[in-house]
């Protein structure tokens, strides 16, 4: 069955907003947990504009499930999060500019980063280490021959797709996607707008997925429902 993981960053998002001290994002992911959810995720960004190394550290304290702590290559934030050393470290591509993650890591283009940054965070102790990426199988193999042991596939297409025929191709392609990653011997994860509506043709189309990240759509429910509510509802749907 596939494990949800609550990605919280957004409860951030608010909070700075106000440069208040609520909502808090750990709160939010003790909420989560005892809803059922299997673990949190969060994205300390090298401008913090949501998760803060405040957070973060709370985070390790509290969070009983799993703990996925998604990052750049960025120096410091490497230096936290080996410090951290979460269950999971998932290494993601990030401009200052963008709003939220616009596509996979180009693990090609970024080699010489991560295998400086690859063996260090198994060195730290994290056990997993994904690499949030497009289903390409050239990025995929890529992914695995630069040492990481788990993808994150970038469901963004699939999840922006306007009509079901644009919809069902990309969840063919992440299919396809998810096979090359098992043949590589490589944990599969998904994540990046899969909410409510649609994640049963996802569920049920693509292979040998483990666990998803879901996040802005449980919030954005949270706002009107309640975030224990909110939660279950997805549950509800990821493992039916």
């Amino acid at each position: 069955m596939i494990r949800l993981l609550i990605n919280v960053d957004h409860v951030g998002t608010l909070r700075n907003a106000r440069k208040e001290t609520f909502p808090d994002p750990v709160h939010a992911a003790a909420i989560c947990e005892q809803a059922g959810a299997d673990g949190i995720v969060f994205h300390l960004r090298e401008d913090r504009r949501h998760i803060t190394e405040r957070d973060v550290r709370l985070f390790q304290e509290t969070v009983k499930g799993k703990l996925d702590f998604e990052l750049s290559t960025d120096p410091e934030v490497v230096d936290i999060c080996c410090d951290v050393a979460p269950d999971l470290a998932t290494l993601v591509p990030e401009r200052r500019e963008e709003v939220t993650t616009e596509g996979g890591l180009d693990v090609m283009a970024n080699r010489n980063h991560l295998d400086r940054v690859i063996p260090r965070l198994y060195d730290a102790g994290i056990e997993q280490v994904a690499l949030f990426v497009d289903p390409v199988s050239e990025q995929i193999r890529a992914a695995a021959d630069a040492g990481a042991n788990t993808v994150e596939l970038h469901t963004g297409d699939y999840a922006n797709a306007t009509t079901d025929a644009d919809r069902r191709a990309e969840a063919d392609r992440l299919a396809e996607g998810a096979r090359a990653a098992h043949d590589a011997g490589l944990r599969v994860h998904a994540g990046h707008g899969l909410d409510y509506n649609n994640f049963a043709l996802f569920r049920d189309t693509v292979p040998h997925v483990a666990e998803v990240s879901i996040g802005f759509a449980v919030i954005s429910r949270a706002v009107l429902t309640g975030m224990d509510q909110a939660v279950r509802d997805m549950l509800s749907v990821v493992k039916a």
